[in-house]
């Protein structure tokens, strides 16, 4: 019988996490960093400015906008787009290394970022969708974080309706009334992606040593 620590090999996933801004999906990812180690976030580029307490390389990689352009003309990016006058992208090298090596790649993106990974790797790619309980609640979360000016935080509540008009893109849809219970569900996602039979490419050869016959 194979042992707890018994693992076939398998291939990576990149998972998705979306949603308006203020609904939760940075706590979320980063719940999910720090309770499983076989997840890795994708560091996106962006060239809005730092934040206070963000660390380059850590958060965002935050380059100009020249850079950016060129990044994106030299196919560097597996998915970008503008996002409050602001340019998020996701580069390629080190998204590709990890699955190679059969590790996760978790994704803190937008819905066209989603759809841009969909295109690109549609049988590897799961994407969450998370929603807010209601507008008022949204607002609420979105002035608690005390980052954002009055202006800002318009502008994100007039663009969540148009984000989560794009919810039935996705392939799961939560809504976060209760943050531990939104954690748990997300995790449960990730394990039954991580098993199902297409992704465990150790079975043909776990399986052709099983039915072996036995050696004299």
């Amino acid at each position: 019988m194979p042992s707890a620590n018994f693992r076939l090999a398998r291939r990576g996933l990149l998972f998705v996490i979306s949603s308006p801004s203020g609904a939760g999906k940075s706590t979320i990812a980063r719940r999910i960093l720090a309770d499983d180690e076989e997840i890795h976030l994708s560091v996106s580029v962006t060239t809005r400015p730092k934040r206070p307490g963000e660390v380059d390389g850590v958060d965002y990689h935050f380059v100009d906008v020249p850079t950016f352009k060129n990044m994106v003309a030299e196919n560097q990016l597996l998915e970008w787009a503008h996002v409050f006058d602001n340019r998020y992208g996701t580069p390629r090298a080190p998204v590709e290394d990890m699955l190679h090596k059969g590790q996760d790649v978790l994704f803190d993106i937008d819905w066209q970022g989603a759809q841009q990974l969909w295109q690109q790797a549609s049988g590897d790619t799961i994407r969450v969708y998370i929603l807010p309980p209601s507008f008022e609640e949204l607002e609420r979360r979105l002035r608690g974080r005390g980052t954002d000016s009055e202006e800002v935080i318009q502008k994100r509540m007039a663009r969540a309706a148009s984000e989560i008009s794009h919810w039935d893109g996705y392939d799961y849809v939560l809504i976060n009334d209760d943050m531990d219970e939104c954690v748990k569900q997300v995790k449960n996602i990730l394990t039954v992606e991580r098993i199902k039979r297409r992704r465990q490419i150790g079975l043909i050869g776990f399986t052709r040593k099983l039915l072996a016959p036995p050696e004299d």
